[in-house]
This record gives C-alpha cells, sequence and structure tokens, in this order.
C-alpha cells in the first residue's frame, strides 16, 4: 500500500507540473509579435554589379536612392564583363547589373528583363600638360591610336612623346573609336597602355603627363576631373551636342534584372524612372533615355 501511495503521490506531482510546460510553451506567441514588427523594419539589402562603365551611373543610383528610401542598403560589387554580369542576374547573385550595351536577344534565355538607362558619351581628353592641342581629326586620332602620330607636336602641340592609355577591343569605349573614328582594320600601337577597367584610365590619365585616353564623358563633367576634353572633327564634348545628336560617340547603360525580381529589385526599377532619378542623372552628365527620348 505504501508503495502504490507513493506512485500515486508521484503520478499527481507529474501531472500538476504539466500547467506549468504548457505556460512556458505557449510564451513565445506574446514575443513574436514584436518580432514580427522588427522584421518590417529591418533594411532591405540589394547587390548591383556592373561593368566598369558604368560604375558612375550606378553610383548616381545608389547615392539619391539610398538618401530617399529608409531601410535600403545597395552594395556594389566589383565590376565585371557584361557577360558576366548578365550571368550573374540569372544565377541570383546579382539583383540588378549595368551594362553599357543594349542587351542582345540571344543572351536573354527569358529568365531576364532589361531596361535602357541613359546615354553616355565617351570623350576624348589629354592630361593638362598637353598644350596646343583643342581638336583632333579622324586621321590624327587614327594616327595617335596606331602609332604613327608619336609626338604632340605632330598634331600642334608641344615636343613631347605621347602616352596612349588603350582600352581592350571588347570594352565600349574603343568599340565606339573604331566605329566612329578607327575603323575596324587599324593596329593598335604596340605602345599603347591597355588598361582593363575605365576607372583605371581616368586614374591614369590624370596622373600621367602627355597621355591621352577615351572615357566616360558623365565622370569628367561629375567629378569636374582636372583634364582637356578635345573636340572631334570641329565638335565638342558637350551634353548639347550629345542631345543633338552631333557628338556620335555615345553608349547606351542599360539596367537588368530577375524577371521574377524581389520587392526591394522592383521599387528601385521604378525609382530609376522618377523624376528625382531622371534629375540625379542629369546633373551628373547623364542623359537620361526617358528625357533623351522626348527631344
Amino acid at each position: 500500500m505504501k508503495q502504490n501511495l507513493v506512485t500515486l503521490i508521484v503520478s499527481a506531482i507529474a501531472l500538476l507540473g504539466l500547467p506549468s510546460c504548457t505556460t512556458t510553451s505557449s510564451t513565445p506567441p506574446t514575443t513574436t509579435t514584436p518580432t514580427t514588427v522588427a522584421a518590417s523594419t529591418q533594411t532591405s539589402s540589394l547587390k548591383l554589379g556592373g561593368s566598369s562603365s558604368t560604375l558612375g551611373l550606378i553610383k548616381v543610383v545608389q547615392t539619391n536612392y539610398e538618401a530617399s528610401t529608409k531601410n535600403v542598403k545597395i552594395t556594389q560589387l566589383e565590376p565585371g564583363q557584361s557577360e558576366n554580369i548578365i550571368d550573374g542576374i540569372k544565377q541570383g547573385v546579382v539583383d540588378i547589373g549595368a551594362i553599357s550595351k543594349t542587351l542582345k536577344p540571344e543572351e536573354n534565355d527569358g529568365s531576364i528583363e532589361s531596361r535602357e538607362i541613359a546615354h553616355d558619351a565617351v570623350v576624348v581628353a589629354t592630361h593638362p600638360s598637353v598644350t596646343g592641342v583643342k581638336n583632333l581629326t579622324t586621321e590624327d586620332i587614327k594616327g595617335i591610336y596606331s602609332g604613327t602620330i608619336a609626338n604632340w607636336k605632330e598634331v600642334g602641340g608641344n615636343d613631347a612623346k605621347i602616352v596612349l592609355l588603350d582600352r581592350p577591343e571588347d570594352e565600349s569605349a574603343k568599340r565606339l573609336l573604331r566605329k566612329h573614328y578607327l575603323g575596324t582594320d587599324l593596329k593598335s600601337s604596340p605602345e599603347a597602355v591597355i588598361l582593363r577597367k575605365e576607372t583605371e584610365l581616368i586614374q591614369t590619365i590624370q596622373s600621367t603627363p602627355y597621355s591621352i585616353g577615351a572615357f566616360s564623358l558623365a565622370q569628367a563633367i561629375s567629378n569636374k576631373l582636372p583634364v582637356n576634353r578635345l573636340s572631334l572633327n570641329g565638335v565638342e564634348p558637350t551634353l548639347e551636342n550629345v542631345k543633338a545628336g552631333k557628338y556620335p560617340m555615345v553608349r547606351t547603360i542599360s539596367f537588368v534584372w530577375h524577371k521574377n525580381p524581389s520587392e526591394a529589385t522592383q521599387a528601385l526599377i521604378q525609382y530609376i524612372s522618377s523624376p528625382p532619378s531622371i534629375n540625379a542623372m542629369e546633373q551628373s552628365g547623364f542623359i537620361s533615355v526617358t528625357t533623351s527620348a522626348k527631344n
């Protein structure tokens, strides 16, 4: 009997303990509500990637969007080739990509969307040490880029060796130079300094006396770069001439994203075509495709 009584007492204690366990397990619902509220105010993260020639536009978009939108953090990825950026979108490692060209039909497997965002002219410029040269003809450009013109005095400048800063053949600036001035068959100078990234060329031309190179007009304008912007065949590299179609070396920057974007990605894409975004682009030397279409 004593043993049975002990067993009954132990069982009763165990049963009395159950409400306590139930109360503990029901506690989380009261703490879940603030956790859910906190989640709605968490910072959304976006990863933007682009070719080196688009970094200026990405910076403009990132700076102005983060300033106008709460709880959004944009991470700018290391620049890469346009083809790699497109692959990154398809694989989901890049939320929005910027490429300095129009997306080709064969590059889209049906999983991505694209939109032309802005036009950016390519300016030919020199280090400020080059004096007496304000305009280059097509023949001058061919001579410099082929190496047959090797001294600035041959085009009206000072007696100094030309330092040619060039880009790879598959980069947009070099493609435009070939299309409008160099032609497809002109052999590049063996003494040219080939710079893979446009940002590297911009840095190098500012620090290298008697150098010449081609890069973003918007970067030259927005950063007030201390370089000599050259006219080509008598046409100045100004936004007015670009908008009027007088200055030919203009590239199109497009944004690319997955066709099933996150809400954060959708919000940024919508912002890009908004008046504040267009105004920021124009002030930085880019020409919004929306604005260009109206002219």
